[in-house]
């Protein structure tokens, strides 16, 4: 095990709610959890993986110490089928096709094909350049406006943009999910994302997360979620071409129809943008200010020819319930979330292959079994049931958590809230706390009561070009109509702490050095821990269930769900 470095309050006891919490030890507590799941033999825990598997079999044991209950027909565990997908590069082409001369595209330096999506054997198919390929009916928003995409492939810059909505709107439709359903409305059979744009997900350093607006790579361009992984394999890890994974029933498959999947370099780029009138500069640097772009027909069509090798694959969520006291309100549920799976192993970076995940998100995890614990240690009896979750295949599209919502051990109706923990970062002392939803419904009452309880200020999302409130497994429940939150250390702008946490996203995120070798302040994880636990003994024990606000975007779903 690499050495760690902790940074530790001053002063182990101090005062929460009336009750004299030692921060310094259950920080200890906390840390403990992530020594053990982001250690180099667990290898990344990689979906599917042994590493992935010896964590299941981790948080299950911790689980029955915390006197949760089993609540599948598995005991804890919650089986997924996956479908892993492995593209054979040597089988597979590109090439461009003008005037009956072939011109190949040469995979990776000039394109990369995903083996996302239904791949068609061979497809040669026209190409349309679609701008940034947004359609937002509510702000009257359509790059598709009189565009003929029927049978063709729709090419497009999948960051920034002119559209003036509200973040939460701009955030829903550019996901991968909503991008490919308008793309597959008008008819169109592939996608192409090429570089540019300086929006949503590309912050600087930052790799593009799978699927959501900033998609950088094929099988990030098509994992249809709106969330912050990365599906195939992982970003920054670069290398030869990942697997990826899709769900086995095929009802919750998102990316049906796509025919091609790709995603094109600038030296690609150049090559498809001659004859058009265009060029990759123009349109980089119009894309780069978040300027209007043009949409035009390419010359010639895109021929592609994909060999992907199938396989099966299973890993399961991990489920335990603390069952709620009150006669009525216990067959309702709030479920506390994170997710176990994590990016494996992958390219070297200072000679470490292994990409460990002690943030993202052993963190989110060690905090669910701590905030179990200390339910059990205080005697909690809350009136609602509380289901503490352990989803797998985040990194891989939100996938654990989106089968666990459609697939729900408990009446999904029944589920009342969502508190999801993904990489909340507790790398300085807590003094304020950055919830993305805070305004969304009516959880934002009892988050600033915990929270305000110790002390500690709440603060909206101080980064939503981001669109990280659809970018982990909380977007799973909110689009199935259950109000949820999700959770960074905040800080004030300009402050040091801002710093340290955009230099944590730009140098340690998604690599080898999100390990057990990092500073963090255990006591101040702890210290969150309790306002999570106060957060969820409110929500539990409110004799209302939470609700959409009714200027909330997202309430939509809701009354779609009804």
């Amino acid at each position: 095990m690499k050495k760690t470095i902790l940074l530790i309050w001053a002063g182990a006891a101090v005062y929460a709610a009336g009750v004299a919490v030692d921060y310094a030890a259950e920080g200890k507590l906390w840390w403990s959890h992530i020594q053990f799941l982001a250690d180099d033999n667990l290898a990344g825990r990689d979906t599917g993986s042994e590493g992935y598997r010896q964590a299941v079999t981790y948080v299950t044991t911790q689980f029955e110490r915390a006197g949760l209950k089993p609540l599948g027909t598995s005991g804890y565990q919650q089986p997924i089928k996956f479908d892993k997908k492995e593209l054979v590069p040597a089988e597979s082409s590109l090439a461009l096709v003008r005037d009956g001369a072939v011109e190949p595209l040469a995979l990776g330096s000039e394109a990369s094909l995903s083996a996302r999506g239904d791949l068609a054997p061979e497809v040669e198919a026209p190409m349309v350049f679609v701008g940034y390929g947004m359609v937002i009916p509510e702000v009257h928003y359509n790059d598709l406006a009189d565009l003929d995409l029927k049978g063709k492939i729709a090419v497009y810059v999948s960051a920034g943009g002119p559209v003036k909505a509200p973040g939460n709107v701009r955030s829903h439709y550019s996901s991968g999910a909503e991008r490919w359903a308008a793309f597959k409305r008008a008819g169109a059979i592939g996608i192409a994302t090429i570089p540019g744009g300086r929006g949503p997900n590309t912050a600087a350093g930052q790799t593009p997360p799978d699927g959501a607006a900033g998609a950088g790579t094929a099988d990030a361009a098509a994992a249809g979620r709106g969330g912050r992984g990365n599906g195939g394999g992982g970003g920054g890890r670069g290398g030869a071409p990942q697997p990826s994974i899709a769900l086995a029933d095929k009802a919750l498959q998102e990316s049906q129809g796509q025919q091609v999947v790709m995603t094109v370099t600038r030296l690609g780029a150049e090559k498809l943008f001659a004859g058009s009138g265009h060029t990759f500069d123009e349109i980089q640097k119009l894309a780069n200010a978040n300027e209007p772009l043009p949409t035009f027909p390419l010359i010639g069509t895109l021929r592609a020819k994909s060999v992907v090798k199938h396989s099966d694959l299973e890993a399961s969520n991990v489920v335990g319930l603390l069952p709620g006291t009150d006669r009525k309100l216990k067959n309702e549920y709030v479920v506390m979330s994170a997710h176990l799976d994590h990016l494996g192993t992958g390219r070297p970076v200072n000679g470490d292959n292994i990409y460990n995940g002690a943030m993202d998100d052993a963190s989110g995890i060690a905090s669910v079994l701590e905030i179990a614990r200390l339910m059990k240690a205080t005697g909690v009896k809350p009136k609602r049931s509380i289901i503490f979750l352990a989803v797998t295949a985040e990194e891989k599209g939100e996938l654990g958590s989106r089968y666990f919502a459609a697939h729900p051990t408990v009446p999904a109706g029944q589920i009342v809230a969502d508190i999801n923990l993904d990489m909340f970062l507790p790398l300085y002392a807590l003094k304020v706390i950055e919830v993305q939803g805070l305004a969304e419904s009516s959880l934002g009452e009892p988050v600033r009561a915990a929270a305000a309880a110790v002390g500690v200020a709440v603060q909206v999302d101080q980064e939503p070009d981001q669109n990280r409130f659809i970018r982990s497994d909380q977007y799973s429940f909110i689009r199935r109509g259950v109000p949820a939150l999700a959770f960074k250390f905040g800080y004030e702008p300009g402050s040091p702490e801002e710093k340290t946490r955009k230099d944590w996203v730009k140098n340690i995120y998604h690599k080898p050095s999100d390990d057990l070798n990092q500073p963090v302040d255990t006591a101040a994880a702890a210290q969150f821990d309790r306002i999570i636990l106060s957060l969820l003994q409110r929500v539990a024990d409110a004799p209302q269930r939470p609700e959409w606000n009714k200027d909330s975007f997202f309430r939509r779903f809701a009354e779609k769900a009804e």
